[in-house]
């Protein structure tokens, strides 16, 4: 297992913190806030993006009640008389995404309770006036929002809350600052306070956190230079800071730095919204950002599953599937999906309607691994009938307190020895709390091979994550047919010649090779414990062999798919592993396989 955290590391976060501590105290007091006259205001502004993602009037009608319920969490207030901005946030998540303001949406198509319940006649009258009501509670929380943190504070204006509230702002341009006469006022504070704001972020992007927080930054800055007439300056800067960090974040194919499927995505979604803008602004958009979607937009092809959703790794859960679907009708490469992504570190397969995916990289480094999983060598399947093999996967909505469980390998659908991590994760400590929840040890060498024949496709690959504890590598090798209905694994652990025999021939290595279901699919074990039926929801039908049983099913969580958590299954292989051997031969080498049955309707229970 290597070291992922250097002593250069712990310096530059004391410097990092620092400056971000002195940037903080300067603008608490007051000191940069009339440096630069903000100008007039323009009485036009726009164009402004199209908003992808998909709104929620539910949760808009149940904040406009009064019940905000973010990052797993619910706030309750009373609408006419508190105000959220001074309610006290259950945790730091629900903070996050409370001041990020990506509810507005929702609250801006909210139906209001007459509309549900008006008859035919009435219906487009009704719709009419939810929508005023609807707009105006949006632009009131705004504009509460302005009078409570709008000068400056530390958290709401933190880089990550900032350039999330910026862009999404920007997406309700058409509520917020296209109004009429009556709103003249508010609208100018809203503009006011934009301005304000993207200037904050033009002075202080280099201190934004490494990834995808600073590449929002600079998209935000960029999106609000080329929507307010006369801002030249912010346009110029967020160009030029955003063709900096896709140069630096976005790999050769097309792969994100951080190696999460879902912060690739977002970029692509992001940027081609800022495209659209550019071209109806009538402004050049540089090439080096044009390049960054060109290769962006193939990997999300690469990592999107057949039922129109991500794969689940390394801190992403599915997206937002029409947003997906919006942004890749937008891509002008047309490119389909490749094999092998060797800068990302991901083995793609597909046949039959079958799709896998699997984890071969190494993990990221440094500031990058925040977000990153314990997933070496972990899958995902998904079929014609939906998602089969899953990771229980991430989603910004779930509850903070299951964020750490997920990052380890036993939740994903991996093999697991003493079960400990492929990676670790820093303790609760100083040093966590000076560098953040970064890896602190990561697997060494991650090797991969592939071979496509005319029968199917062969995957495999090493990692080293046991191997200084253990003395054991992992080795993983797939194979998906050419029909897609049969995927045979081997998973192995075996000791590398070069380390010599071990030093007690006679210890054990306790070993689980899981494979995390997803909810939708039925699992019932047969008599004698060797196989499982698993049901798909259109009733397709696949059986789990394995000669490394007798196999359990025990309880499994799905978080990528949004909050709340739901219940899922897990197949479980156990053994004990021998301290050498080339990994060739039971107990440290265990078969299985995934195979389609077809049809078998709602069959459950025992399968004989």
């Amino acid at each position: 297992m290597a070291r992922a955290v250097r002593l250069s590391d712990y310096a530059s976060a004391i410097i990092d913190s620092a400056r971000r501590e002195a940037s903080s105290t300067l603008h608490s007091i007051g000191l940069f806030s009339n440096l630069r006259d903000l100008g007039s205001l323009p009485s036009d502004i726009g164009p402004f993006p199209e908003d992808f993602y998909a709104c929620r009037p539910d949760r808009g009608a149940e904040i406009l009640a009064g019940r905000f319920q973010l990052a797993g969490e619910l706030l309750s207030v009373d609408p006419e008389n508190d105000n959220i901005w001074l309610r006290p946030a259950p945790t730091r998540a629900f903070a996050r995404r409370l001041h990020g303001f990506g509810w507005l949406r929702d609250v801006i198509t909210a139906p209001s309770p007459e509309s549900q319940d008006s008859s035919d006649q009435d219906q487009a009258d009704e719709e009419s006036g939810s929508e005023a009501v609807a707009a105006t509670a949006a632009r009131a929380l705004v504009d509460s929002w302005i009078r409570a943190f709008g000068r400056w504070n530390g958290f709401a204006w933190s880089h990550g809350v900032l350039s999330a509230r910026l862009i999404n702002w920007m997406r309700a341009g058409d509520t917020l600052f296209e109004t009429d006469e009556s709103d003249r006022k508010g609208r100018n504070a809203r503009l006011r306070s934009l301005l304000r704001q993207a200037r904050y972020l033009e002075r202080t992007i280099p201190l934004a956190h490494d990834g995808a927080i600073r590449l929002r930054c600079a998209i935000a800055l960029s999106l609000v230079g080329l929507c307010v007439p006369n801002q030249t300056g912010l346009q110029k800067a967020g160009f030029t800071a955003l063709e900096k960090e896709v140069k630096r974040q976005i790999l050769p194919d097309g792969g994100h730095v951080s190696r999460s499927p879902r912060a690739g995505t977002e970029a692509l979604i992001d940027l081609i919204a800022l495209r659209d803008v550019a071209e109806a602004a009538g402004v050049e958009f540089p090439r080096e950002i044009v390049r960054a979607i060109d290769r962006l937009a193939p990997m999300s092809r690469f990592f999107r599953m057949s039922d129109g959703g991500l794969a689940s790794f390394h801190g992403g859960g599915e997206c937002d599937h029409g947003a997906l679907r919006m942004a890749l009708s937008r891509d002008e490469t047309g490119a389909k999906p490749f094999g092998f992504a060797p800068h990302s570190g991901y083995h793609r397969a597909e046949a039959g309607g079958a799709t896998i995916l699997l984890d071969v990289g190494k993990a990221p480094r440094g500031t990058l691994s925040t977000s990153a999983h314990a997933s070496a060598l972990a899958f995902e399947l998904c079929t014609s009938g939906g998602r089969l093999v899953v990771n229980c996967g991430w989603h910004d909505d779930q509850p903070s307190s299951w964020r750490e469980a997920v990052r380890a390998t036993a939740a994903h659908s991996t093999l697991t020895l003493e079960e400990t991590s492929s990676a670790r994760l820093f303790a609760p400590g100083w040093k966590r709390g000076l560098l953040g929840p970064r890896l602190i040890s990561a697997p060494g060498p991650v090797t991969a091979r592939r071979n496509e024949e005319d029968m199917g496709v062969w995957l495999e690959g090493i990692h080293e994550g046991y191997r200084a504890d253990y003395g054991l590598s992992h080795r993983r090798r797939v194979f998906l047919a050419a029909d897609g209905g049969d995927l045979r694994g081997e998973d192995a652990l075996f000791r590398p010649v070069s380390d010599g025999p071990p030093e007690d021939i006679d210890v054990r290595f306790r070993f689980a090779i899981r494979f995390h279901l997803h909810p939708d699919v039925r699992a019932s074990l047969s008599r004698d414990s060797m196989s499982a039926l698993l049901v798909q929801p259109d009733g397709d039908g696949w059986r789990f062999r394995t000669d490394g049983g007798p196999i359990r099913l025990e309880r499994s969580v799905y978080l990528a798919a949004g909050a709340p958590p739901q219940r899922a299954t897990q197949i479980v292989i156990q053994g004990e592993a021998e301290p050498f051997g080339a990994g060739d031969r039971p107990p440290n080498r265990v078969r299985w396989a995934f195979q389609r049955l077809g049809q078998v309707g709602g069959t459950q229970g025992e399968t004989g």
